[in-house]
C-alpha cells in the first residue's frame, strides 16, 4: 500500500526533481497557535503554513517524555521496542538497541543526505547518524535550539552544500522547553535568552513578544492560579520564538528554490511541561499539533482532517515520501520488526477512517519509574496504570516551576488550588482508567467500573494487550504476570494479588 501510493505521488513530480522532506519539532509544545484556535497568542508563521497544510485534529505522540518521543518518532517504533525507555542524557543513560534501523539510518543507506539541526536527545550515534548535524552533542543546545538567527544560518548552510541528492533536514527547537531547572538565569521558559537585555544576548532576528497573564488562554488542566498564567505567558514568548524561527527556515527553503519539491512536517514531541501534560498519558499530555504540507496536493492546504494520526506514523510516511521499503530484520532472535505506524500520505488525498492511536511509558527521568500503556479509540481513552501502587513521579524542572511550586503551597496550606483535580488524586491513580471524551473531554470521570461501559472495556483491553504482543513489549504480562516466552501460555501468573 505504501509503496503504491508513493508511485502514484512520485507521477506528479516535474522530471529530475528530487523529493525533500523538512521535519520541524518543537520541544514540548501544543495548541498555542492561533491554527489550534488559540486567539490569545500571535504565531503567524504557523498559521501561514496551516494555510499550506493538511491540519490533523487528533493527533497524538506514542510516549510523553522527550527522547523516547524523538526515538519513536525516528524509528516508528514505541518506546519499549526500540528501547529507549526513558531520557538519554547524563545519569540517565537510556539508548535504543543497537539494532534498531532508524530513519536516518535507512534514508542514508537509500543516498538520501540527512541533516539535524537543534536538540538530538537520542543515541547511540551508530543508531542515529546524520550527515550533518548541529547538535547539543557539538555545540551549546542554546544556540542551535533557540537562538533563531543561528539556526537560519545553520539550515541556510546545509542547503547550500546540498549535492544531488534528495535530502531529510530535521529541525529540532528546544523551545518552549522549561529551562528554570538547567538556566533559571534566562527565566522560567528560557523566555529572556537573546532579548538584548542585559547579560541576556541577543537574537538578531527575534522580535520578542510579551503576553499579559490575565491575557493567556488556560487549558483546562492548568491551575487558574496567577504562577500558573505568568507561566503560560513566559511560554507564549518562546513559542513566539518559535514561530519566528519557523518562518526563517521555510524562508531559506524557499530562497533555495525547494519548496515546492518538500515536504514539511511540523509537530511537537509531547505534551507541554503542565500537571496532567508532559509525561502523562492523558489526552493532555499525548495530543500534538500535526501539520502535514504536501507541494503536491494544493486541493488539502487549509483543510482538517479528523483522521487519527500518530508520530509512529511518521517515519513510515518519510520513507512512503521517498518510496523506500522498510527492511525485514530482527533486534533480537528471529521475530521480523514490524512497524504498527501507516503512511498519512493517503490522507493527503482524501479522508480517511482512522480512528485509534497508541501511547507506551516506561520512565522519564531514570528515577520515574511509572510504566503506562494506553489505547485511544474513537471517542475512548484506556490508560492501564502497571505500577498504580506507587505515587505518580514528579520530574525535576517540572518540580521547580512556579506552577507546580505554588501548587505544592497552595496543598499544604489548605488553599484552594484551582485545579480540576487533588495532588493526592494526581499522584494515586486506578490501575485501569477508561474514559469517554464524548461526554468528559476533561477525562474527569473513570468508568472502569460502570457496567454500561464493560463491552468497551473489554474491547479496548484486547486492542491494547494485541498491540503490545504485535511490538515485542517486555512489559505486556505485567504487573500480575511474568513474561515466559519458552512456556505456554507465555504469561505466567505470579499470584501477588494484583
Amino acid at each position: 500500500m505504501g509503496l503504491r501510493w508513493a508511485l502514484l505521488l512520485l507521477l506528479t513530480l516535474p522530471l529530475g526533481r528530487a523529493r525533500n522532506v523538512l521535519l520541524l519539532v518543537a520541544d514540548d509544545g501544543g495548541f498555542e497557535s492561533g491554527v489550534y484556535n488559540n486567539s490569545a497568542i500571535n504565531t503567524p508563521n504557523l498559521d501561514a503554513l496551516a494555510g499550506r497544510s493538511l491540519v490533523f485534529r487528533n493527533a497524538f505522540t506514542s510516549v510523553s517524555s522527550c527522547s523516547p518521543s524523538r526515538a519513536s518518532i525516528l524509528t516508528g517504533l514505541p518506546q519499549h521496542q526500540n528501547g529507549m525507555y526513558g531520557l538519554h542524557q547524563d545519569v540517565h543513560h537510556f539508548n535504543s538497541f543497537d539494532k534498531v534501523q532508524s530513519l536516518s539510518l535507512l534514508l542514508s543507506q537509500a543516498h538520501i543526505r540527512t541533516g539535524i539541526i537543534g536538540k538530538k536527545h537520542v543515541g547511540p550515534e551508530t543508531v542515529y547518524p546524520f550527515d550533518f548535524a548541529y547538535t547539543e552533542e557539538n555545540s551549546s543546545v542554546l544556540q542551535v535550539g533557540r537562538n533563531i538567527t543561528r539556526i537560519k544560518r545553520l539550515v541556510r548552510k546545509f542547503l547550500q552544500s546540498q549535492d544531488e541528492r534528495p535530502f531529510f533536514l530535521y529541525v529540532a527547537f528546544h523551545d518552549p522547553h522549561r529551562c528554570g531547572h538547567s538556566q533559571p538565569q534566562y527565566g522560567a521558559f528560557c523566555e529572556k535568552f537573546g532579548n538584548g537585555e542585559s547579560g541576556m544576548g541577543w537574537i538578531p532576528d527575534w522580535k520578542p513578544q510579551t503576553y499579559s497573564p490575565e491575557h493567556v488562554q488556560l487549558p483546562y488542566f492548568v491551575p487558574d492560579t496567577p504562577a500558573a498564567r505568568a507561566d503560560l505567558a513566559a511560554q507564549y514568548t518562546t513559542i513566539g520564538r518559535m514561530d519566528q524561527g519557523i518562518g526563517l527556515v521555510l524562508e531559506e527553503l524557499r530562497n533555495a528554490g525547494l519548496h515546492n519539491n518538500t515536504l514539511v512536517i511540523y509537530t511537537s514531541d509531547n505534551g507541554i511541561p503542565f500537571p496532567s501534560g508532559r509525561t502523562n498519558l492523558y489526552w493532555s499530555g499525548t495530543a500534538e499539533p500535526l501539520l502535514v504540507s504536501s507541494p503536491e496536493h494544493p486541493e488539502r492546504w487549509g483543510q482538517v482532517s479528523q483522521a487519527y494520526a500518530s508520530l509512529l506514523d511518521l517515519t513510515p510516511t518519510i520513507l512512503d515520501w521517498f518510496a523506500i521499503p522498510y527492511p525485514s530484520y530482527s533486534i533480537f532472535g528471529t521475530k521480523t520488526v514490524q512497524l504498527t505506524g501507516k503512511s498519512l500520505l493517503p490522507a493527503l488525498v482524501s479522508e480517511q477512517p482512522w480512528v485509534t492511536a497508541f501511547s507506551s511509558q516506561s520512565h522519564h527521568e531514570v528515577t520515574m519509574y511509572y510504566p503506562m500503556r494506553a489505547i485511544q479509540h474513537q471517542q475512548f481513552r484506556l490508560i492501564h496504570n502497571l505500577n498504580f501502587r506507587m505515587p505518580f513521579p514528579i520530574d525535576q524542572d517540572f518540580y521547580v516551576s512556579p506552577t507546580f511550586q505554588d501548587l505544592l503551597s497552595r496543598t499544604r496550606a489548605r488553599q484552594p488550588t484551582h485545579w480540576n483535580k487533588t495532588l493526592h488524586q494526581y499522584y494515586y491513580r486506578d490501575r485501569w482508567e477508561l474514559f469517554d471524551r464524548s461526554s468528559d473531554p476533561t477525562e474527569s470521570r473513570n468508568l472502569v467500573s460502570d457496567p454500561q461501559y464493560a463491552e468497551v472495556l473489554e474491547l479496548l483491553k484486547a486492542h491494547l494487550l494485541k498491540w503490545q504482543w504485535d511490538t515485542n513489549d517486555p512489559w505486556v504480562c505485567a504487573p500480575d504476570g511474568v513474561l515466559e516466552e519458552k512456556l505456554s501460555p507465555q504469561c505466567q501468573p505470579l499470584y501477588n494479588e494484583l
